[in-house]
């Protein structure tokens, strides 16, 4: 059992920033899909040619959070946006700086949003995937603001409102799963890093922190997961986000049980099932879940012997994120 001011200290001492540009930052640029699954590495990225923007008076934003904007030089017509979050204990200009999606904005002409939390917020800084409003389609809690940021993106930068996408790292990647999950009508797909299933950081007493769930001592059925998701947004029957999803066997920060809770939920959400499994790289299991058309749903990745800080060291599953999200002019796995 972990304490939660322990839990939640740890989480944010093991999710320090790598700074641009030293050894830990070096990209490696890997492909995703079975066609292209052996990594091809490559020289780092370069800085982001453009500037992180603050916008204000951008929408209803009960939990005050703070709108970050990354537009690069060359934006395409009617971009595709991707909100980007962090850990807890970061903000959005550390994850802007910290991770390459802005650097991969210029290459390939879409817009990042770049969430943060007011600075101050008890315990160390962490979105809000625990209460019963941010568990909520329309709730009152962090996911109302960020959706705000979406519709304020696709009504003044002209975004398509049908490529929208949500990632992040540890409270970013819980964020996402919540996002997924009330949003469906909003969000296209998400890429999920060190991440647990949606409602497992639930609780009723006022914390942001469900040492059950982080020690991977939250275990249901695929079913019981789906009708979870499902719940929070009744009678919602349109199509679901796809989803990808990381884990290290060694986090300990976020136990990794809660990898496979995970795919036991999207997987029975999207009626998903195994294609196929390949390693893309020595330590990498790659498992494709798809629908019964042969479209990939879920995109799950297993990393041997890495921990909580799986994203910094990989930080290709940046680039690995945006092809499945059908964003780097190759096939991906975008729903033809």
């Amino acid at each position: 059992m972990l304490a939660a001011g322990t839990g939640i200290a740890a989480l944010c001492a093991a999710l320090a920033v790598v700074p641009a540009g030293s050894a830990g930052a070096a990209v490696a640029r890997a492909g995703g899909a079975r066609a292209s699954s052996s990594p091809q590495v490559q020289a780092t990225l370069p800085p982001p040619t453009s500037t992180l923007q603050q916008i204000t008076n951008f929408g209803p934003n009960p939990t005050g959070l703070l709108m970050y904007l990354y537009v690069p030089r060359h934006v395409r017509p009617h971009p595709a946006i991707i909100v980007a979050m962090h850990y807890c204990g970061g903000t959005g200009p550390a994850f802007f700086q910290g991770t390459e999606f802005a650097s991969l904005a210029d290459e390939y002409g879409f817009v990042v949003i770049y969430p943060s939390v007011t600075p101050g917020r008890a315990p160390y800084d962490c979105f809000d995937v625990s209460t019963p409003g941010a568990l909520t389609h329309y709730g009152d809690s962090d996911p109302v603001g960020i959706v705000s940021m979406v519709y304020w993106a696709e009504r003044h930068l002209h975004a398509d409102r049908h490529q929208v996408f949500a990632t992040g790292i540890s409270s970013g990647a819980m964020m996402t799963d919540v996002l997924l999950g009330d949003y469906p009508n909003v969000f296209a797909a998400g890429s999920i890093m060190s991440g647990v299933a949606f409602g497992c950081f639930a609780t009723t007493n006022g914390t942001l922190w469900n040492s059950q769930c982080a020690t991977g001592n939250v275990i249901k059925t695929p079913q019981q997961w789906g009708d979870i998701v499902r719940a929070a947004y009744p009678g919602y029957r349109g199509p679901r986000p796809r989803v990808q999803i990381w884990h290290g066997t060694a986090d300990t920060i976020l136990y990794y049980p809660n990898f496979g809770e995970e795919v036991k939920q999207w997987t029975n959400v999207l009626h998903a099932h195994p294609l196929y499994t390949d390693h893309p790289m020595p330590t990498w299991t790659h498992t494709v879940y798809v629908n019964c058309r042969g479209q990939v749903e879920v995109d799950a990745y297993s990393v041997a012997g890495e921990d909580h800080n799986l994203g910094f060291h990989y930080p290709q599953w940046a680039q690995i994120a945006i092809r499945f999200f059908g964003l780097t002019g190759q096939h991906g796995f975008g729903r033809d």
